[in-house]
């Protein structure tokens, strides 16, 4: 079997490249291609654009760069008519696979999404788009479930990957001495792995390192951005920067002030009270607050129904706010009760592996 696999950001490229991984242990002969990154590259088969050529957040951002978006999703249909895969695999990324999933459904193709994307935040009726172009949607929060049946659509929960990712994770017990960090405790700092995260987020995080003196602050840096994205970090005399160990840095963290997305779930399955900072653009948050119909931003709190952990979005998260809110997640304990259960402890890499087998 041939499968072409669209990952557009860090974490569908971890996801995507556990699932491969899944695949080729039922079937060593499967091939891939794909628009993804590092983690898939690793794995195997032919990685054809990586995923930093299109990592755009934010409406203003995407609408600046839309002719190169414009450009990578014509080469990205061309690719696929040459190569003629049994099926296409899309992860996330909904701005991007949706324009391909209605392109490959109209030319015949089989579609299937994995990791939805979140229409339940905003413009919910896409969903009916969706499943007029999808052949089979696998989805990794609980409550996706009950919001599609809404629209009577039947899609199968297969587990989070987060929750994989994390157990599959081996600690490295010499991580402060591999990164030069002191003994003091750490607060982990989790600005995102897109660039626009990191330019709106940091600026506003110097100032909250100030007021710690007996903590020291790392920021979770990722290879695909320049050095120079953190470079305010990096010369601040109360912080230090790890690239690509963010697993290590959570498990050796006594706190965590982290970006909404994937990264507070993996906070929470870490067992380290975070607060969670979102800043963006101020037109693309005047934009977004039109649009986005849920109560909460943080995956924890949305799984949960109810606000575990604090958000501060854009004009609240001011050092003040931060600070304040810091200490008070450096003495909680026991916030996450609950949660893992309502994830599943199922392997979701596996179970979607196994269920690709059988359509």
């Amino acid at each position: 079997m041939k499968y072409y696999i669209i990952a557009g950001e860090r974490s569908g490229d971890l996801h995507a490249s556990n699932l491969m991984k899944a695949m080729l242990n039922l079937d060593s002969k499967v091939q891939f291609r794909y628009f993804g990154g590092d983690y898939m590259q690793a794995v195997g088969g032919e990685l054809v654009v990586h995923y930093r050529q299109l990592a755009f957040m934010g409406v203003w951002e995407v609408l600046k760069n839309l002719r190169t978006i414009t450009k990578y999703i014509s080469f990205c249909k061309k690719d696929i008519e040459r190569w003629k895969p049994d099926a296409i695999i899309l992860v996330d990324y909904a701005g991007f696979n949706l324009k391909i999933a209605k392109w490959a459904k109209s030319n015949g193709m089989k579609v299937y999404y994995y990791i939805s994307p979140k229409v339940w935040a905003w413009n919910q009726s896409r969903a009916l788009k969706i499943k007029a172009n999808v052949d089979k949607m696998f989805v990794i929060l609980p409550f996706e479930v009950d919001f599609y049946k809404d629209y009577d659509w039947e899609v199968e929960y297969v587990g989070n990957p987060v929750v994989e990712a994390v157990e599959q994770h081996v600690v490295n017990n010499n991580f402060r001495l591999d990164n030069d960090l002191t003994e003091k405790p750490i607060i982990a700092v989790l600005p995102g792995s897109r660039a626009q995260e990191v330019k709106h987020i940091l600026p506003i995080l110097i100032g909250v390192f100030n007021q710690f003196p007996g903590y020291q602050f790392c920021v979770a840096g990722v290879s695909n951005l320049p050095k120079k994205a953190y470079e305010l970090a990096e010369l601040h005399s109360n912080s230090s920067i790890v690239f690509d160990q963010t697993y290590d840095l959570l498990a050796h963290s006594q706190a965590a002030i982290v970006c909404s997305g994937t990264a507070t779930l993996e906070t929470a399955l870490w067992n380290v009270p975070q607060v969670v900072v979102y800043r963006t653009s101020q037109f693309s948050y005047l934009i977004g607050s039109k649009l986005v119909k849920v109560k909460y931003i943080s995956l924890v709190n949305l799984i949960m129904d109810k606000e575990i952990v604090p958000e501060l979005i854009q004009k609240d998260s001011t050092v003040e706010a931060i600070a304040a809110n810091l200490q008070s997640a450096i003495q909680s304990d026991n916030l996450y009760d609950g949660l893992r259960a309502k994830l599943g402890t199922q392997s979701a890499s596996k179970i979607l592996a196994e269920a690709l087998q059988l359509l």
